[in-house]
């Protein structure tokens, strides 16, 4: 006789497969509901992952052994249990600020037509709206022909938004990290709407999903209520943040904005960013701002520190000392979804001669989600450096059946004479 545990452990799979089985036939019937089978597909599939590779409350640690080896040869560490990791980048150097008018209290853009978001299509959504903004006639679904063309890519990177705003269109954008509060307002108070990427922490998404990452076009602020208003292509139109959740689930994205804008417009906006309107500065800034942050912080709050000095250090390519700042994010305890939205890991790891342990988090990322078109590029890279030719091909080809065309796997592979 089963025992009540083993039946269940049967039965899962059998009605996900039913499941299955039943909406593969409606489909087949009425293509109309293609985008309720496709969620299905993806809800059962993760299912079906899921019993068979377990997944932690948080991304693995890493290996005691790796970490030990990589921080004897490097001395840029504090010798204290927890080290302190120092930046070879030069610090911000004072400069004159720019003198900035007093913000008003509420500024209200009119918004661009919202436009809520098809399956997996945050990305594309929030950049489509932002362009509508500044009179762009198309809709997410040419932006997101362009930025993933199979509908599973799980994520769009912000330098992806920035490739498709200059390869499609006429308008300029920048990209800048360790943004804060009132950066936000005097873009918004300007005329320029930014967009952010921040973790997506709404209670009533939470308790279905768990934490994932989230863009949000940002197009009104109101100092009185304490909030912004954004265009989110999740949650809905007009969609009130306050500054605390803002600045919360900001942070697990290194304060990261997005602008878009007319070219011609070009030395407003780095009027407005004042000293950020140099890329260098704001990058040895947001080193400065994330290590501090990790002195003052705890919890889940202080992996994202951890982690955004890590990506900071990785921006000017200090790959040992960001390896091991995102050691210490690991230790503190980052969400098992991290690496679906930033792969600054993998460049760390790879570029620090740490090999296994790109892999070992590639095949954990994979385990959930084989539509990672990151994770099979960098698990091939690495495969390649440790001699494993055929396997790295296969990754690699595997990274572009996730993202055809995927612009670092195409190079690679023609590098390596396997695409012409």
């Amino acid at each position: 006789m089963f025992s009540s545990s083993r039946l269940r452990r049967w039965l899962l799979p059998l009605l996900v497969i039913g499941l299955l089985i039943i909406d593969l036939e409606i489909a087949y019937q009425i293509p109309s509901i293609h985008d309720r089978l496709a969620w299905r597909l993806d809800v059962y599939g993760a299912e079906v992952r899921r019993l068979l590779f377990p997944q932690p409350d948080t991304l693995s640690t890493p290996n005691p052994r790796a970490v030990e080896s990589a921080r004897a040869t490097l001395t840029a560490l504090a010798p204290t249990p927890s080290p302190t990791v120092q930046a070879t980048a030069v610090a911000p150097t004072p400069s004159p600020s720019p003198t900035f008018a007093p913000l008003p209290a509420r500024v209200v853009l009119d918004p661009p037509r919202y436009e809520k978001q098809l399956f997996n299509n945050c990305g594309p959504a929030t950049l489509s709206m932002t362009l509508r903004y500044w009179g762009w006639t198309g809709s997410q679904v040419d932006t997101a022909a362009a930025l993933k063309p199979m509908q599973n890519d799980r994520n769009v990177m912000p330098y992806e938004l920035a490739r498709y705003v200059l390869d499609h269109t006429a308008f300029a954008v920048v990209i800048r990290s360790a943004g804060t509060l009132t950066d936000l307002k005097r873009l918004i108070a300007a005329g320029f709407p930014p967009i952010v990427e921040k973790g997506f922490n709404e209670s009533d998404v939470e308790k279905k999903y768990g934490w994932m990452g989230h863009y949000n076009l940002l197009t009104a602020y109101d100092d009185a209520a304490g909030h912004f208003i954004a265009q989110d292509s999740f949650v809905g139109p007009d969609h009130a943040v306050d500054y605390e959740t803002m600045l919360s689930g900001w942070r697990a994205f290194n304060y990261i904005y997005v602008v878009v804008y007319p070219s011609e417009r070009n030395e407003e906006v780095l009027r407005l960013l004042g000293p950020n309107g140099d890329e260098a500065y704001n990058q040895a800034l947001a080193i400065d701002s994330a290590r501090g942050e990790t002195g003052l912080l705890t919890g889940q709050d202080l992996a994202f520190a951890w982690f955004n000095l890590g990506t900071s250090l990785v921006n000017v390519n200090d790959y040992g000392p960001a390896s091991l700042a995102y050691d210490e994010a690991r230790y503190a305890g980052l969400p098992w979804r991290m690496l679906w939205y930033q792969t600054g890991p993998y460049f760390a790891y790879h570029y620090s001669g740490r090999y296994p342990e790109v892999i070992d988090l590639a095949n954990q990322v994979l385990n959930q989600r084989d539509d990672l078109e990151e994770s099979w590029y960098w698990r091939g890279m690495a495969r390649l450096a440790l001699g494993e030719t055929q396997a790295a091909i296969d990754d690699l080809r595997n990274a572009l059946a996730k993202h055809p065309g995927f612009p670092p796997a195409v190079v690679k592979l023609q590098e390596l004479g396997e695409l012409p």
